[in-house]
């Protein structure tokens, strides 16, 4: 048996796409898995360092990684309406700081990348934290600014902030495609087999939780920042959708705006045959 270490993150689209396989009724073929849950910013690093075989990482941390690494068609995040957030403590705030404080999800996350590319002009004084640390730093006053990942796409308006810019709906209309965030990317000398292996398994473990979603639910609830089951369901109907089982045509063609975006190149989508 091949061990294979795999990196995903706790949110529930992850822990929906591979509950199966966290609670091992799904096992990739040939392989032993052993499987860890860290922040998208660690997973990134991680990624990069070598620590793990395959992981869900953001677009940008592997601009430069298209020698090395893969993209697996399949556990994928993008969509349409499912981007980061700039929010602010109160409007009056943001606008009125020569030189504003904005938190940061992360130096090598697609959050990080679309401020920059849309805001860089602000000379705002940039601060990367833990995603789940932005919303309560910004609420006492420890900067004027955050963009907000994950759950926080859904809480912020209940928590009193105000929305500054919804940064993915200016890259869909920039582009007029669906957004890529983050993508299952595999080392290139795993070799076809494995990738297809670990393919298969994704999906499967996704069927499995559309077919038993309490169980799902539950594997959800272990890991997720937010525990109200509405907005775990919300989080899984946004970030879950036919783009997660396949990447397919439309996928290519986004990360291809998302490239071109960067100015970088990305790895290919490794081969299924």
């Amino acid at each position: 048996m091949r061990e294979l270490h795999l990196g995903i993150s706790p949110c529930p689209n992850d822990t929906w796409i591979f509950h199966a396989l966290l609670r091992e009724k799904v096992k990739v073929q040939g392989c032993h898995l052993t499987i860890t849950l860290a922040d998208i910013e660690e997973l990134n690093r991680g990624l990069r360092s070598g620590r793990f075989d395959a992981a869900k990482a953001s677009f940008p941390a592997v601009a430069d990684l298209a020698e090395s690494h893969v993209l697996l068609p399949a556990g994928g995040a993008m969509g349409m309406g499912v981007g980061p957030v700039l929010i602010a403590r109160d409007e009056a705030s943001a606008v009125s700081v020569r030189h504003p404080r904005v938190l940061l999800p992360g130096e090598l996350t697609t959050a990080t990348l679309l401020w920059r590319a849309f805001h860089g002009d602000m000379e705002a004084r940039e601060q990367q934290v833990r995603f789940d640390k932005i919303m309560p730093l910004l609420a006492a006053g420890k900067a004027e600014m955050g963009v907000c990942i994950h759950e926080g796409r859904f809480t912020w308006q209940e928590r009193g902030f105000h929305l500054m810019e919804d940064l993915g709906a200016r890259f869909e209309a920039r582009f007029k495609l669906p957004l890529p965030l983050g993508g299952m990317f595999a080392r290139r000398d795993l070799g076809t087999p494995v990738h297809r292996a670990l393919t298969d398994a994704i999906r499967h473990s996704l069927a499995e939780a559309r077919a038993h979603p309490v169980a799902a639910l539950k594997t959800q609830r272990a890991h997720a920042q937010e525990l109200d089951d509405t907005v775990i369901r919300r989080h899984v109907d946004l970030y879950v959708n036919a783009f997660t089982e396949n990447i397919g045509p439309a996928g290519v063609e986004a990360l291809a705006g998302l490239a071109t975006l960067m100015q970088r190149k990305l790895p290919p989508l490794a081969e299924m045959v």
